[in-house]
């Protein structure tokens, strides 16, 4: 249960309380005086007295129990207190007893009305209390039960002004804490439900990723096709061709055949890394450090060059379209530099930080000018392209770094976001 129902909740029974303790104290003070009898007190007879009790049950409960909502209300509220400050004096006129009614102004003093009349009232209250203190209006007629009722009334009046003084400031401070609460309590709603509506767009955003990662691949694909397979059949079309042409000279034909061959040998190389490529498998069976160590050492026993990773930084899960983007322009970065850098040593450096993780390429080859692009052919085709793409996708970026003759530096850098650690 929050802090601010607790609140509420005790207010409620507070108020049920001082709904019944003005009629219990009346009751109480009705019984004693009957039961007391002649005590040698000023007094009514007992029909007055009861009028008089009946006309104040019925004004407690028409302006208390029958309409609460007037006690929010300045004038309604004065009203009722003046009233009920009337009938107390009638009260104590009929009976001195009734002083133990009295009491019960303090507490409409402080929630009828509203200011500094508060203390008006309950020093008006104080002094009907100090009256049936001395034994009520008929023994206000020597000098030394004038001497008891002002000293009586003093100690009254201070003691209810002090108290009224504390009530109203408690009542206060527990209205602003109540309202600080309820504000607290408002603003922790629309926090949880803005983190709601954050998950929602979040889904909604990852959905939308994996859409945009398969036009990226079938982009990718249909790049990859265009710039190798096409170009490759084609190729091995024109070589066919050329060896039908050459038919009585055996020594072309033989060439043009042995060259498409070649050409077909080196389509199906390139097909199967575009199915590599499009399904990252070394994903599903190792972490991605390892995934790109063996990628690494595959690449460098096919192709004859010197390659090793470092892993920086302590490795950690991260999620499947973080770790599939970095395998993926591992893969694309070897690729160009087997098929244009003519190098002897590539490096990779994977350096997991706090709150990215970036995979560095730098090889020794031939390098290129990247202000003009396609000069060395190494951003042809969709290789670099489909790289600033797929990094990008996932809110990172590619950065690129070459010279003519001192090689190149490709360093993708992406968001650490954790994902779940295999089972």
């Amino acid at each position: 249960m929050s802090e601010v129902k607790r609140l509420e909740m005790r207010q409620r029974r507070a108020d049920r309380r001082l709904l019944l303790l003005p009629y219990a104290a009346l009751l109480g003070s009705t019984v004693m005086v009957v039961v007391a009898g002649d005590l040698g007190l000023p007094r009514q007879g007992l029909p007055t007295t009861f009028a008089v009790v009946a006309v104040t049950a019925a004004w407690l409960l028409w302006m208390v129990t029958l309409h609460p909502q007037w006690q929010g209300r300045t004038r309604p509220g004065a009203v009722f207190f003046a009233g009920l400050l009337v009938l107390i004096v009638l009260l104590v006129w009929c009976h001195p007893i009734y002083g133990f009614f009295a009491w019960t102004g303090y507490l409409y003093a402080v929630s009828s009305l509203r200011g500094r009349w508060r203390l008006a009232g309950a020093a008006a209250v104080a002094c009907c209390t100090a009256i049936s203190q001395v034994g009520g209006f008929g023994n206000l007629t020597t000098a030394r039960i004038w001497l008891a009722f002002v000293i009586l009334l003093a100690f009254n009046i201070s003691i209810a002004v002090t108290m009224t003084h504390l009530s109203i400031t408690n009542t206060d401070h527990a209205t602003r804490r109540a309202e600080m609460l309820r504000q607290l309590t408002e603003a922790n709603d629309k926090l949880a439900g803005a983190l709601s509506e954050n998950a929602g767009l979040h889904e909604q955003l990852l959905v939308q990723a994996r859409e945009a990662g398969v036009l990226d691949e079938r982009q990718r694909m249909a790049g990859e096709i265009h710039d190798v397979l096409a170009q490759g059949l084609t190729g091995i079309v024109t070589q066919l061709e050329a060896a039908d042409q050459a038919a009585g000279r055996e020594s072309d034909r033989r060439r043009h055949l042995d060259t498409a061959k070649q050409l077909a040998r080196d389509s199906l190389t390139e097909a199967r890394r575009s199915v590599q490529a499009l399904r990252p498998q070394p994903l599903a069976q190792a972490a991605l450090p390892e995934a790109l160590g063996e990628v690494v050492d595959g690449w460098a026993a096919r192709h004859g060059v010197a390659a090793q990773l470092i892993t920086t930084g302590t490795a950690r899960p991260l999620l499947p379209e973080i770790e599939a983007t970095l395998l993926r322009t591992a893969q694309e970065a070897l690729a160009n530099v087997a098929r244009h850098a003519d190098a002897d040593r590539v490096a990779l450096t994977l350096s997991y930080m706090e709150d990215v993780v970036t995979l560095d390429v730098r090889d020794d080859g031939a390098g290129f000018d990247p202000a003009h692009g396609r000069a060395q052919g190494y951003d042809g085709g969709y290789g670099l392209t489909a790289m600033r793409e797929r990094v990008r996708r996932i809110a990172g970026t590619l950065e690129v770094e070459s010279e003519p003759g001192a090689g190149t530096a490709i360093s993708a850098c992406v968001p650490a976001l954790h994902g779940a650690a295999a089972a």
